[in-house]
């Protein structure tokens, strides 16, 4: 039987393993090493964040969406949060939807990929509109 502090531990090394894949750009093999931590540490925001990441990067864009959703119950001040579920929903066509987010993670953080972001859904509304 493991101890609260060994358990720890392991989950600690899971996600650190998990952030180190997803950097190399294996998606799918950051999911595996997460394993169960999403389920476990359903109220953590950065293992539902790296999470979502994932997914993200392996194209499971319903399980992102999910996932950026999580973070956002958990902290609502998340600006990547928001920045990444409105990738989320531009990769899914949901462009209105899509602005809405990017709008707020650029209000919160006016990073320039942020504003290109929104820039670029903007553009591709009235395009929509226009075509």
């Amino acid at each position: 039987m493991s101890s609260p502090s060994s358990s720890q531990e392991s989950g600690v090394g899971a996600f650190r393993r998990a952030e180190e894949l997803l950097e190399r750009r294996r998606p799918l093999d950051a999911l595996k090493a997460l394993g169960t931590l999403p389920e476990t540490e359903s109220e953590a925001a950065s293992v539902q964040l790296l999470a979502a990441r994932a997914y993200l990067a392996s194209a499971q864009l319903r399980r992102a969406e999910a996932g950026f959703l999580r973070v956002l119950e958990i902290d609502p001040a998340d600006h990547y949060a928001r920045f990444a579920l409105g990738r989320c929903l531009q990769r899914q066509s949901r462009l209105e939807e899509a602005r809405a987010q990017l709008r707020m993670a650029a209000a919160m953080d006016p990073r320039p990929e942020y504003q290109e972001a929104l820039g670029e859904v903007s553009a591709s509304i009235a395009y929509r509109r226009g075509a």
